[in-house]
């Protein structure tokens, strides 16, 4: 893959507030959500928040297979990203992505037992643009 390509990935992932992420539900189906990008290193690593009560979190204690999907509307062009999605409710962790604002969805502040984080590890890539697609190893994609 062309430096610029690689570039173009990066800048996509940096340039993108929300990621829409998947989950495998409990009759194999696959679920869409758009969800805010919280942080990430590198195309490695993805954290989110969310409710623990939420449909999705459910799907993800039992089936932690999942992708996650940015796309550029007006550029046409989107990555999707394969991999496993954690749910995590460590209060140490969930403290470390505490943001002012976040009381209005979790009204007991970052120990509430409805907020939780999500890390998604990615294994896979998949970039589309320019009529062409490009799958990549997320361990290639280390070096970038």
């Amino acid at each position: 893959m062309d430096r610029q390509v690689k570039q173009d990935i990066l800048a996509l992932v940096e340039g993108s507030r929300d990621a829409i992420a998947c989950s495998i539900d409990e009759n194999g189906y696959p679920n869409a959500k758009t969800m805010f990008r919280a942080r990430n290193e590198g195309l490695q690593t993805f954290w989110f928040s969310t409710n623990t009560s939420a449909i999705r979190t459910g799907h993800w204690q039992k089936r932690p297979e999942a992708s996650i999907y940015f796309v550029d509307h007006e550029g046409f062009h989107g990555l999707m990203l394969t991999g496993r999605m954690q749910v995590l409710t460590d209060d140490e962790i969930k403290a470390s992505f505490w943001n002012e604002g976040d009381e209005k969805y979790y009204p007991l502040g970052p120990t509430d037992p409805d907020y939780c984080i999500l890390r998604f590890t990615a294994d896979k890539g998949n970039y589309y643009h320019g009529l062409r697609k490009h799958l990549f190893s997320v361990d290639e994609a280390r070096g970038w």
